[in-house]
């Protein structure tokens, strides 16, 4: 039997595990921030794969959309779905848009220079994060529906049913 030397080779460069094991913790840490607070691609996985592991801008955005396109956060959506927090009639529009925008949106990001993508990458962070930081007004909490309403009801009085 041959013993085999583990590494993997991507576009003909060949990854150590360790190279490896980067992306699988940029892959976690996307998860869970995609998790809490429903982002990752862009926010984490781009720059890690450009920082990280050397990959130019335009890879990162075309392997960061590559890993969007599969199902891998069906677990987290189930999670979501299963406390009544996924709205499948938006899900599918969001899909239909996002299908169209990533197309114009390839288009346009392959016909620009590597310069100007992480700058406009990098403003449209900057930009999100000062709105987000400055001006986003607090939102409340939205009234109990009316099955929360009976339970919080129920279980105040100590009423069994």
């Amino acid at each position: 039997l041959q013993r085999k030397n583990y590494q993997m080779t991507i576009k003909n460069k060949n990854m150590d595990i360790q190279t490896i094991l980067i992306i699988i913790m940029v892959g976690i840490a996307a998860g869970i921030l995609g998790g809490l607070v429903g982002v990752g691609g862009g926010i984490i996985i781009v720059p890690a794969l450009v920082y990280f592991i050397g990959f130019s801008q335009k890879t990162a955005q075309g392997t960061s959309l590559g890993l969007i396109m599969l199902p891998v956060g069906i677990l987290g959506v189930l999670q979501y779905y299963k406390q009544g927090h996924v709205d499948f009639k938006v899900v599918g529009i969001l899909a239909v848009g996002f299908l169209i925008g990533s197309f114009f949106g390839s288009k346009v990001a392959l016909s620009l220079s590597q310069e100007t993508i992480k700058k406009l990458f990098a403003i449209l962070m900057v930009l999100i994060a000062i709105k987000m930081l400055f001006f986003d007004k607090e939102v409340k909490a939205a009234e109990p529906t009316t099955t929360e309403k009976t339970v919080s009801t129920k279980i105040s009085s100590g009423n069994d049913g």
